[in-house]
């Protein structure tokens, strides 16, 4: 069981290493071909042709870095919470506190994510 939250843990903390990267294709290798993203603002992002849209065409950050401060493992999901900072496609610069939610699919790829962002609206 340890090995095995391990690397789920691992998996998800590399997901942050190619999205600060910009290596969309690796990145959406490591989900399901059917997997869905949920993000606030967006309609559910559906499958690899949707996710790779979504990060080529869609997602307004431009370039920035993600610092992972927790990862809960639960069965076969994965809680982040974490911090990202960088400059959006406009050149105005964010930082944003966020949480994500993974959940695996039986091949260890990546089923579904969650995406909720630490901001003011209520």
């Amino acid at each position: 069981m340890m090995i095995e939250t391990d690397l789920r843990s691992r998996q998800v903390r590399h997901y942050y290493e190619l999205v600060d990267l910009a290596d969309f294709d690796s990145l959406v290798r490591l989900f399901a071909p059917d997997a869905v993203y949920h993000r606030p603002g967006f309609d559910p992002i559906v499958g690899h042709d949707g996710l790779t849209r979504f990060f080529t065409a869609q997602r307004q950050i431009r370039e920035g870095a993600h610092v992972v401060e927790s990862i809960v493992d639960a069965g076969d999901q994965v809680a982040v919470r974490g911090v990202f900072a960088g400059t959006l496609k406009n050149g105005t610069e964010v930082t944003a506190r966020f949480a994500d939610f993974f959940k695996f699919a039986a091949d260890g790829r990546f089923e579904r994510r969650y995406t909720y962002f630490y901001a003011p609206l209520v």
